[in-house]
């Protein structure tokens, strides 16, 4: 009885393996992780955030998921944004970083799927002056930004989805 269901769970889950493009990061499934137990999925030390989830055992949100400040002091390069409202896409300028696949360990059906992508943002540093440093000087950074010429940020757009059959017990 348990192999059709896990059959079928593989069936279910092949699909959407094929509709991802290839990540720039390749990684194995993360270990089977029990209900209740916070484990961390990623970091992304340009966004002073951390991935982190849990699966619940609830059948109504069988996974919980948040980006969480790494720091306080951090100062963030990059913005993290989720992925639905960014809507990223290869033609766009994003670019698919990572996926993340966590196992649930009382339901071998059901898995957690965290996608990444990333939009790289082209920022040179400024240019060497007479003495062979770079500086940024106030008043021009303060013009530039009145006249709307701000250098582009990098952004992350992450997305989670929970993936499989539910269990019986869910």
């Amino acid at each position: 009885m348990r192999l059709p269901t896990l059959l079928l769970a593989a069936a279910v889950a092949v699909p959407a393996l094929a509709a991802d493009p290839t990540p720039e990061i390749t990684r194995d499934p993360a270990p089977a992780q029990a209900p209740g137990v916070l484990h961390i999925l990623r970091a992304i030390p340009e966004a002073c955030a951390r991935l982190q989830g849990e699966f619940t055992g609830d059948a109504a949100q069988p996974y919980r998921f948040a980006a969480v400040r790494t720091s306080p002091n951090c100062r963030p390069r990059a913005r993290l944004v989720d992925a639905a409202k960014a809507k990223p896409s290869l033609p766009a300028g994003w670019i698919f970083n990572d996926v993340i696949r966590v196992p649930n360990a009382a339901c071998a059906t059901q898995q957690a799927v965290v996608r990444v992508w990333r939009h790289a943002a082209d920022v040179a540093p400024p240019t060497l002056d007479d003495q062979g440093r770079s500086r940024i000087y106030l008043k021009e950074s303060l013009a530039r930004a009145k006249a709307g010429q701000l250098a582009p940020i990098p952004m992350y757009a992450v997305s989670m989805q929970v993936e499989g059959l539910p269990c019986n017990g869910d």
